[in-house]
C-alpha cells in the first residue's frame, strides 16, 4: 500500500511541474519565430533571400556550413533569420525583466491601488503578519491595503528581504483570526517559494513581446518600398510579428495559467507547513470563494496571476487558479480529513 502524500510531496512534485513549465517560455517563443522565418522563406521562394539566410547563420555558427546540404537550404536559412531576429528580441526582453525585477512590485502595487498599511491603523493584521513571518522563519514584509470589500490578497517583490503583502479590506474584515492567519501564510508561502519574483517577471515583463510587435508592425510601414530586397525584409518581419502576437496572446497566456495553477497548489501547502493548520485555509478559501472579485482589477487581467483566488470574472476555463474546490480537496487531504490524491 503506497504511503500517503505528505505536504513535502505535494511541494517538490509542484517545483518539479513549475520549472519544466517556465522552460515553455523561450522554447515556444523560438520555435515561433523560427516557423515565421521559415514561412517567410517559403512564400518569398527567392534564391538569393535563401543565401542571405545561410549566410546569416554560418557567420552567426561557422560549423552550420557542415550541415548544409541541397535539400536543407530553407530550413538551414530560416535558422539563419531565427538566429539574427532573436538576438535583438532577447537583448530587449532581458532589458524589460531587467525593469520589471526593479520596479515591477510598484507596478503591481499600482495596479491594485494597493496603499502601505501602518501598525497603528491596524495592530492586530501587523500581528498575525508578524507571528506568520516568525513561524515561516521569512522577514517581516511590508503590508498593503486594498480598499474594496470583496475578499483576496496577493504578494510581490523581488525577495523575502523586499517582499510586501496586500490585503483587501473585505478581507480583514470577513475572515476569522486563524483564517486571516491562514492567508497571510499562503502569501508567505509565495514569498518564501520565490513565486512572488517568478509573478512579477511574468505579470510585468512578459507584455514586452506585445510592445515589440507593434514596433515591428509599425517598422514596416515606415520602411520605404520598391526595391525587392526590402520587400522581401518586409514579408519577413510581417510574418516575425504574426508569431510573437500569436505567443502574447495565445502561447504566453496558456503557459501563464499552467504555472499559477501549479503555483497556488504549492503556496497552498506551503502555507499549510506554516500554521500547522490546513482547515484553516480550507474554509478560509471557501468563503473568498463566495466574493473574490477586486473591481480595480478587472483593467489588470494579469494581475490574476499574483491573487489568492481570481479577482476576475472569468470562466473556470480561462481562471489562472485551480478549482477551489479541488485545493480546498488537497488542504483537506493534508490534514487528514480526505481521500488520498496524487
Amino acid at each position: 500500500m503506497r504511503a500517503p502524500l505528505t505536504v513535502y510531496d505535494h511541494i517538490e512534485a509542484n517545483n518539479r511541474k513549475t520549472w519544466l513549465l517556465v522552460s515553455l517560455f523561450p522554447l515556444s517563443l523560438a520555435l515561433l519565430v523560427w516557423a515565421a522565418c521559415y514561412a517567410a522563406l517559403y512564400v518569398i521562394s527567392d534564391p538569393e533571400f535563401t543565401r542571405q539566410g545561410l549566410s546569416l547563420l554560418i557567420k552567426i555558427w561557422p560549423r552550420a556550413a557542415e550541415l548544409t546540404g541541397e535539400n536543407n537550404f530553407i530550413f538551414m536559412a530560416s535558422l539563419g533569420f531565427l538566429s539574427a531576429a532573436l538576438l535583438p528580441i532577447i537583448v530587449t526582453a532581458l532589458g524589460w525583466m531587467a525593469f520589471s525585477y526593479f520596479f515591477g512590485d510598484k507596478m503591481m502595487l499600482g495596479f491594485a491601488g494597493a496603499q502601505p498599511l501602518r501598525p497603528e491603523d491596524a495592530p492586530e493584521v501587523y500581528r498575525h503578519v508578524e507571528n506568520v513571518a516568525m513561524m515561516a522563519g521569512l522577514p517581516m514584509p511590508r503590508v498593503y491595503l486594498i480598499n474594496d470589500d470583496s475578499m483576496n490578497a496577493f504578494a510581490t517583490g523581488r525577495s523575502p528581504e523586499t517582499a510586501a503583502v496586500a490585503l483587501t479590506s473585505g478581507i480583514i474584515k470577513r475572515l476569522t483570526p486563524l483564517e486571516l492567519e491562514a492567508v497571510i501564510a499562503h502569501e508567505m508561502g509565495h514569498i518564501g517559494n520565490r513565486d512572488i519574483r517568478l509573478n512579477l517577471l511574468i505579470i510585468t515583463g512578459l507584455s514586452i513581446f506585445g510592445f515589440l510587435a507593434d514596433m515591428l508592425r509599425i517598422s514596416i510601414y515606415h520602411r520605404q518600398s520598391g526595391s525587392s530586397k526590402n520587400n522581401q525584409a518586409q514579408v519577413l518581419i510581417f510574418f516575425i510579428v504574426i508569431a510573437l502576437l500569436i505567443f502574447n496572446f495565445a502561447v504566453a497566456p496558456l503557459i501563464r495559467l499552467a504555472v499559477s495553477r501549479t503555483r497556488e497548489y504549492a503556496a497552498d501547502a506551503t502555507g499549510a507547513l506554516i500554521t500547522r493548520n490546513p482547515q484553516q485555509l480550507a474554509l478560509a478559501l471557501a468563503k473568498i470563494a463566495q466574493d473574490s472579485r477586486v473591481e480595480v482589477l478587472d483593467k489588470s487581467p494579469r494581475m490574476a496571476l499574483a491573487c489568492i483566488a481570481e479577482p476576475n470574472s472569468l470562466s473556470q476555463l480561462a481562471s489562472t487558479h485551480p478549482p477551489i474546490e479541488s485545493r480546498i480537496e488537497r488542504l483537506m487531504q493534508m490534514s487528514g480529513f480526505g481521500p488520498e490524491k496524487a
